[in-house]
């Protein structure tokens, strides 16, 4: 009998990408997703695939899943500031509300639970890189608050089911992660500086762009999910790119890449957007025996090309 893993978010970018890795390694795949960020162009071509299921439901409310799981993947949530921003109590109630649900399933079932948590726990950092010893440097009242602290209370919920109820978990901590199936509209840097170079127009860069970000393929990022999902290590883990770039040379590579005549664009740094942006991934490395493999310029020419199909 194939194992089974259930994956929340399964329709968003990072989310259908799982999907697929798990189908490929012979699992049984349970998507479920109400298709707020997410979309069923992501997972379209699975459809029919044998051992996906495809599931519209919002992990806010009870979930209900009959037969056996071996695994609960946590990765419904909106994700980009522009999601966010837009879905602001969405937000809160998912990494709230959802988180409950999710673990409590893996909780009937005795299955193992992952969280996916994010870099943005760490808010606008104080030292760089980050550890995952870093306990963070986040405005509880500010606008990106209601994912900074959304994810950080799921991590302590997770903590907390894993120490009183004895539920297995893992928890990852995302850094800046981009590849095919990012949204047009996403609002991140790769999709905005990208289809702006594609079309011409000029790249927004916010504030001088001395702030600095770390990109991660999604390819290598998935192969760091399923590490630590098979390992033995409970605490937070780091998954993204130790290289690190400062936004206006990155525009300035978009721009040279993609052959565009693009300019640069100035506009006012939004508020508690972070001045740094880097993972340290000692802990990977050493437990998982991960690091990226992806080169930068691979990574963004096979996102071109995924952005100029869907435009």
């Amino acid at each position: 009998m194939n194992r089974r893993v259930v994956i929340t978010g399964g329709a968003g970018f990072i989310g259908s990408h799982l999907c697929e890795y798990f189908l490929g390694k012979s699992y049984d795949v349970l998507c479920v997703d109400n298709l707020l960020t997410g979309s069923m162009d992501n997972i379209s071509h699975l459809s029919g695939v044998k051992g996906f299921v495809f599931m519209n439901h919002d992990i806010t409310n009870d979930l209900q899943v009959p037969g056996r799981v071996d695994y609960v993947l946590n990765f419904a949530s909106p994700a980009s500031p522009v999601d966010y921003l837009e879905h602001p109590i969405e937000t809160l109630k998912v990494g709230s509300f959802g988180t409950h649900t999710s673990i409590g399933l893996a909780k009937e079932k005795g299955a193992r639970y992952f969280l996916a948590s994010t870099s943005e726990v760490y808010g606008d950092p104080l030292v760089n890189p980050q550890p995952e010893t870093y306990w963070g440097n986040v405005n509880s009242v500010g606008p990106r608050s209601v994912y900074d602290e959304a994810k950080r209370f799921a991590e302590a919920m997770t903590i907390g089911y894993h120490r009183f109820h004895k539920v297995d978990v893992r928890i990852v901590r995302i850094f800046n992660t981009y590849g095919p199936r990012m949204r047009l509209n996403d609002g991140r840097v790769v999709p905005n500086f990208v289809m702006q170079a594609l079309h011409n127009e000029p790249l927004t860069v916010y504030g001088d762009g001395s702030q600095t970000r770390s990109f991660c393929y999604v390819s290598d990022l998935v192969e760091g999910i399923y590490r630590l999902l098979v390992s033995d290590y409970v605490g937070p883990v780091n998954l993204g790119n130790p290289e690190e770039w400062k936004i206006i040379d990155f525009a300035r590579h978009i721009i040279a890449l993609s052959g565009s005549r693009s300019t640069i664009a100035y506009k006012p740094l939004p508020q508690d957007d972070p001045k740094q942006r880097r993972p340290d991934i000692a802990l990977a490395k050493r437990l998982l025996a991960w690091e990226p493999k992806v080169g930068l310029d691979e990574g963004l020419r096979k996102t071109m090309g995924h952005f100029l199909k869907q435009r």
